[in-house]
This record gives structure tokens, sequence and C-alpha cells, in this order.
């Protein structure tokens, strides 16, 4: 069902926001001094237009009378006229999806203006002398952030690339000035109000019922490749198949086996978009229809001034990242995906990550999300000591959320670690129901906690990343729960534990920096290594394998700084400590 990939980041914790009646942070934090008469507003039209300073006084706000409430960040959308020059586009929204075996679908183009209402723009703007000193900076930190994002704006030439790059710069600001709405309020979750899940929030899927195989004729499978430097699914997983191939075969399996008509849909980012474009032309005869798009591309912020650190729309990509994968929902009902499977009578989505190979289409899963009458399903798993820092399902105040550790407050990391009140965690495989996904963008309702990712580029310079997790949605679709799921094996592309193997659990793996890219991955592994008997393995520092290696029990090797290791080819270890520096020729 799943595979246990740990992506552990040491994170900011998330301070949350109470209600309020106004759309925005920013607007709220402006709204924070009694209003005063209106004053007529300046109508801007795009984030092209620059912000200027105004004098702070009372007669500077705007009566709240005036403003029109105004979500901007999931508001539905025009569509965009989009080109075929993906890969050297330089906005992520201007790439249409790329269909493989199937027509690309006719779309009706609705009469909603992308721009944001001037007045929603001024109102988030506006300061009040009677703030507090960390509100005000706010304030000043929203504007200059405006004033830069329209500069990179108008570096675009081309008019529809324009158009779209500023619409994605504007859902990047929305982001901005949640967060620093957030970070001025320093506000954070009440730990006496965490619980462990209620019995009815987690499904055991032993307690599952039997499936009906017509089911899958309403189902879409997505993969979410887009947040890695290289394409996962380029990367060689064995017997010289990527993670793609057996993604593909796990999905013509299920077709054939049940004649059905199943896509798939690769979610991508600017850094994964041409890889992946690349490797799906080899499936261009098959019998199965692939889709690609891509999700939205966002400047990186400095910390210390935060201003964005790209100087221009084409500036190189490690001034940009992908926000992560909870941008999923956005990014599918922006490109036109969402509206084309359901036009073709699609009514759920399984996602998962690209690199979990144990992530299949269950179909006792699908049956009970059809039984349930649930919207969403998020499936979990009991924590092992590889899943420590991994996202898990908590009960806030009768209500079920997901909790990632950098929403965790430092005093109580050790007890978020811990399996005692945290026995689970997400696997970030979803089931979603589409019709239910669509109304929730129309309404303009998914606003997702807030992930900060501090990053260091490679001249030393502290940067900011705000990202979002797609399993944070969960609190707001109807009937949302999890499923606990059962351990995973390799058969017609799908995972399974190998029979000789006398764990009944995966090993430990633990790998340092140098292995963090996946082309040093590739480079410091000739092969991957046997490890049917392999228990715990740590490696850190400049280490290289040779081919044919095996690993038994506990592995252990340390090179230390300045120096390396080499493993050479056939070399067997078994419960080794390796360390310092060794060029092993022979054991």
């Amino acid at each position: 069902m799943h595979a246990r990939w740990s992506c552990q980041l040491e994170q900011k914790k998330r301070p949350s926001l109470p209600p309020s009646p106004l759309s925005s942070p920013i607007a709220r934090l402006a709204l924070a001094a009694p209003p005063s008469p209106p004053r007529p507003l300046l109508q801007r039209k795009s984030v092209c237009e620059p912000i200027h300073e105004e004098p702070s006084t009372h007669s500077d706000l705007p009566a709240q009378d005036d403003l029109e409430i105004y979500k901007r960040h999931h508001r539905p959308r025009t569509p965009l006229t989009r080109t075929n020059s993906a890969p050297q586009l330089i906005s992520t929204t201007t790439t249409q999806p790329v269909y493989i075996n199937q027509r690309p679908p006719t779309r009706t183009m609705p009469s909603d203006s992308l721009m944001p209402k001037s007045d929603s723009f001024n109102a988030r703007m506006r300061g009040s002398s009677h703030i507090d000193f960390k509100t005000a900076t706010t304030g000043v930190a929203a504007k200059a952030m405006r004033n830069e994002i329209s500069n990179l704006v108008r570096s675009v030439q081309d008019p529809e690339t324009k158009k779209a790059f500023d619409t994605e710069m504007q859902s990047f600001f929305y982001l901005f000035t949640r967060y620093l709405a957030e970070r001025a309020r320093s506000q954070e979750l009440d730990w006496d109000r965490i619980k462990s899940p209620a019995e009815d929030q987690i499904v055991p899927y032993v307690k599952l019922p039997s499936a009906d195989a017509s089911n899958l004729a309403k189902l879409a499978v997505l993969k979410v490749n887009g947040g890695l430097g290289t394409s996962m699914e380029c990367l060689e997983v064995k017997d010289d198949m990527t993670f793609l191939d057996l993604t593909v075969r796990q999905i013509e399996h299920l077709n054939t086996t049940h004649r059905v008509d199943v896509p798939l849909i690769l979610m991508t980012s600017f850094n994964t978009h041409e890889d992946t474009l690349r490797i799906i032309k080899k499936y261009a005869n098959q019998q199965l229809r692939i889709t690609t798009f891509n999700q939205s591309r966002y400047p990186r912020i400095f910390k210390e001034s935060l201003l964005p650190c790209p100087k221009s729309a084409d500036d190189d990509k490690k001034h940009w990242y992908p926000p992560g994968h909870g941008d999923l929902y956005n990014a599918l009902y922006q490109s036109g995906v969402l509206d084309q499977l359901l036009s073709e009578g699609k009514e759920y989505l399984f996602v998962s990550n690209s690199d979990n190979l144990g992530a299949v289409v269950d179909e006792k899963i699908l049956q009970h999300m059809i039984d349930s009458q649930a919207d969403f399903l998020m499936e979990v798993t009991d924590k092992t000591k590889a899943d420590i820092k991994g996202g898990t399902l908590i009960d806030y105040d009768g209500s079920i959320r997901l909790l990632e550790v950098a929403q965790v407050a430092s005093e109580h990391i050790e007890e978020f670690k811990s399996v005692r009140k945290f026995k689970i965690f997400n696997t970030n495989n979803l089931w979603i129901n589409l019709p239910a996904l669509k109304n929730i963008m129309q309404t303009g309702e998914m606003e997702l906690e807030i992930i900060v990712n501090p990053k260091t580029t490679d001249d030393g310079q502290a940067v900011l990343q705000l990202e979002t997790a797609a399993g944070a949605a969960i609190r707001h679709f109807r009937n949302a729960h999890g499923v606990n799921s059962d351990i995973y094996s390799l058969q017609h592309g799908q995972l399974v534990i190998n029979e000789q193997r006398m764990f009944e659990t995966t090993p430990v793996i633990k790998l340092g920096d140098h292995f963090k890219k996946i082309a040093q991955f590739q480079k410091r592994f000739k092969k991957i290594p046997k490890i049917i008997e392999l228990d715990h393995l740590t490696v850190t520092g400049d280490v290289y394998f040779g081919r044919n290696v095996t690993l038994r029990g506990t592995v252990i090797v340390v090179a230390n700084e300045g120096q390396r290791i080499d493993i050479p080819d056939g070399c067997i270890l078994e419960n080794r400590l390796l360390s310092g520096n060794l060029n092993m020729i022979e054991l």
C-alpha cells in the first residue's frame, strides 16, 4: 500500500490565526484601528503596478463597508491561453497539460476576471498609526514585496505569458501576506487541545469491505513529482526499471485485469517537467492515457530582507521553488485537468508521491470511500524508527487535522516523535472526491497551513520557502478520516515484501547530505545494493558503492571530513562499522 519514505525537514513552527470576517491577513492588520471616513481608492489592475508609500494616518484607512471581501488565492479564475513550449517557458502556469494517447479537451472560457479587485489590494496595503511595531513592519514588508514582484512581472515581454505569470505571482503574494500576518500574531497550536484521533477517525484496513471492481471506471490516479531537484521518475529502482516504468506497469495491469480505463496523471514542476516529458514519449503506443501538468513556481525569499531572490522572471531556477504538494489542488483546478476528469465521468482521484511504489490502487479503500460517503481519505500506517518526524493525524477540538513537525513547538518535539501519543504517520496516499474538490475550490475555502521551509543557497545566504502539505486539506472535506494500511510488496509493478526476508518490517536506511541530490545518489551507487537481510544502514560522508554489493544486519559507514570510502564490486558487509579513509580493494 505504501512505502515509508521519510522526508525530514527541520522547519519553523506555524502559528494559527483566529477567524476573521476579512478576506486577507493584511486587510485585517490594516483595520486594527477604528475605521475613519472612506477615502477614494486608487485603481490598480494587476500586480504589475507598484504600490507607493503613503502616510499612515486614520484618514488613509478605508471604511470597512467599502472593503469587498475577496479571497484571491483560490478564487475561480479564467483558464489561460497556454502554449506547448513547456521546456522554454518561464512560468509554470503557461504550460498546458500534455496528453499522451488521448485528445486534448475543448474548454469553455468563463468570463470571470483573473485580476484582483483594486479596492481589495489597496485595503490590504494601507496601515494605521495605532498598530504595534510588528504589525507596522508587516505592512512595510508586504509593500516592498509587492513592488518587487511587480518588477518581476514587468520583465516578461510576451502578453499571454505575462498574464499567466501575473496570476501566479498573485497567488504567491496572497500566501506571503498570510505568512506575514501569522508571524506578526505569533500564535501557536494549543498543545493541550491536541489529542490522538478517535476510533471513528482512523479505520483499520482489516475492517474494510470487499470491493466491486466496476468502481474503478470512476477512478483516476495522480503521481506527485514536483518537489525534487531532479525527476525521481528517471531514477533506476530495480532491474533497470525507473519509478515511472513501475508506475505505468501498475496502471496497465489494473486496466487490463479489470477492463477499465484508469488514466495516469503526473503533476510536475519546472524542475521535473522536461525529464518527465522525455520519459513518457516511450509510452506513446501503450494502452494507457497519460496527462502531465505543472504546479506553481514561486520565488524564494531572502530571510533577512523578506524580498524575492530572483531579479527577473527568467532568472536562474535556483531562485525559484515548487511550493509543496499542497499546491496540487490549485494547480489541478487552474490547469483544467480537474474539469477534464469530471467531464469523463471520473469521481475519485488517488494521489501519491512518485517515489512511493507501495502506493497502489486498493479497491477495498475505494469501496470504503463510496460506502462511507467520505470526500477525503488519508492512508496512514504505524510509526517506525524511520517515521518519527513524519506528519500525523490528530484530533483538534473534535475535528481531524494533519500535524506536521514544523507546527510543533521545540518543547514538544520529543513528545511528537514518541509513538505513545502519536502512533501513526501520514503516507501521503490520498483519496479525493473530485466533485467535492471542485465545490471547495469554487467557494475559495481551501486555505492550508503554511510550512516555512528554511534553506541555505550555494553562496551561504539564508532563504525561506513557503509551502503547504496536501494532507492538510483533510479538515476541509466532509466525513474525512484515515485508513490504517498494511505493509507492501512487488507484483505487476506493485511493491511486496520478499518472502526470503527475515524481518517483517522494512530496513531503516539513513543517508547523509552527500546523497541528498538525485544526481549524487546515482553517482555514488553504481547499482542498488542487495538488502534482503539488512536491518539498519547509516552512511555519512564521501562514500561510493560498487556493483552487486550485499548488506546484512547493521552496517554503518562513516567517511571523515576530507576523506573517502570506496566499497568495491561484489563486497559483502554484515554487521560492520567502517570509518576513516578506506579504499577497500578486497575483504
